[in-house]
């Protein structure tokens, strides 16, 4: 027989949350309590978590998934710390009431390394770049922002951040919330099983999707489908040998297309300045050392023709050296109140220049094809069709020779 379930639909930096979790505690006597949290977030809220070492961090080289994982992190302590209250204080009070009273806790959430992993794989190139731009644009407009406390109890932060995302990512939305939804209806459906009274302390923007799921368990995906490691769309290795592949094309056409060696070094020349300036550029804007920038500058070129290595993690190497990150950084990331504050961890620095020095890689690439033609002053069309007769022309002739 399935036990009585009761939810309460949370904000996670609410202070009238807590009042309504504790409130709830005494009107149902529940028998467990479930909260949105996974083994991992549950130990930081009742500070064991162990920090990862600073190899950890540098050795994943996944740096832009780490930033987004900080600054989302960063933008909810932020809202808590403007309204007064802890972000996850209404779980805390949960699990302080149940802790208390001797009742039962259950971590029902996702593993949120999974989570983020799965968000992140989900996404494109061009929804991963906008973004990036929507938390650039909160970090810097959060401060003068007026927040409604009460218009947080009809979404949590990440909901809301989500709903934007959802427009042109359905994947990306589904892998933030609706799996979530399922995976927190399997394991509160769990408790029910094997419990009289159970208490789930939600998101308010995962209640109606939980409740649905609650409400026809028959769709319920399989719990292994919400775990599982998504395989890693190629995306990123196929643009590399891409661009691998064009640019030598283009060296090829212009060799024999009769347009003269000088044109040929231009082309080269360009390569070798629109990256090393963009990715210099974008790791200065990052506040990191002149040598880490000048350590992108001279492998970008190079980096952006081999899909396996990036500018960014030569530059992440040199930053590192030179800013040694400790591991209290990670307690300091997670404690500063202010983005300038972040700025000036050690470790947050290595994972930004890592970040923006790839970035101004990328863009090298983008904007060399787009730009490279007008720059040498030829015409894209006449340069392809005359190189390819003529390397045509000296292939069969060759083979003629032969």
């Amino acid at each position: 027989m399935k036990g009585e379930l009761r939810v309460v639909g949370t904000a996670h930096v609410s202070a009238k949350s807590v009042e309504e979790v504790r409130r709830a505690i005494d009107e149902f006597s529940p028998d467990v309590i479930a909260v949105e949290l996974d083994p991992a977030r549950y130990a930081v809220i009742r500070k064991q978590a162990r920090d990862p070492s600073v190899q950890d961090i540098l050795e994943t080289k996944n740096f832009t998934q780490v930033l987004v994982q900080w600054i989302l992190a960063y933008l909810q302590r932020r809202i808590g710390l403007d309204l007064g209250v802890e972000p996850g204080a209404e779980m805390k009070a949960a699990i302080e009431e149940a802790e208390s009273r001797g009742i039962a806790i259950g971590l029902v959430d996702r593993d949120i390394n999974i989570t983020l992993r799965r968000f992140w794989k989900s996404l494109s190139f061009l929804e991963k770049l906008k973004m990036l731009y929507a938390l650039a644009v909160s970090v810097v407009s959060i401060d003068g922002e007026e927040i409604d406390v009460e218009s947080l109890k009809e979404q949590d932060m990440l909901t809301m951040a989500m709903d934007e995302f959802r427009k042109f990512s359905p994947n990306g939305a589904r892998a933030l919330i609706d799996e979530r939804d399922a995976y927190l209806a399997h394991h509160i459906a769990g408790l029910m099983e094997g419990h009289s009274r159970v208490l789930a302390v939600l998101g308010a923007g995962h209640v109606q999707g939980v409740m649905k799921y609650l409400d026809a368990p028959e769709t319920l995906p399989p719990l292994g489908e919400l775990t599982a490691e998504m395989k890693s769309r190629p995306w990123g290795l196929i643009f590399g040998v891409a661009v691998t592949a064009l640019f030598l094309f283009l060296l090829l056409a212009i060799a024999f297309s009769g347009v003269g060696l000088e044109v040929l070094g231009m082309a080269l020349l360009y390569w070798v300045l629109v990256h090393g300036v963009l990715t210099a550029v974008f790791t200065l804007a990052a506040r990191g050392h002149p040598l880490s920038a000048l350590t992108g500058f001279g492998v970008s070129w190079f980096t952006a023709l081999n899909p396996l290595v990036a500018a960014g993690w030569f530059a992440a190497i040199v930053e590192a050296r030179i800013r040694k990150p400790a591991p209290a950084d990670f307690r300091r990331i997670f404690e500063a109140e202010s983005f300038s504050q972040m700025m000036k961890v050690p470790l947050f620095r290595v994972v930004l220049v890592a970040a923006l020095a790839n970035l101004g890689s990328t863009l090298g690439t983008i904007l060399y094809f787009m730009f490279i033609f007008p720059v040498l002053g030829i015409d894209p069309g006449v340069l392809i069709t005359q190189g390819l007769s003529n390397m045509w022309n000296a292939v069969t002739g060759l083979f003629s020779w032969t």
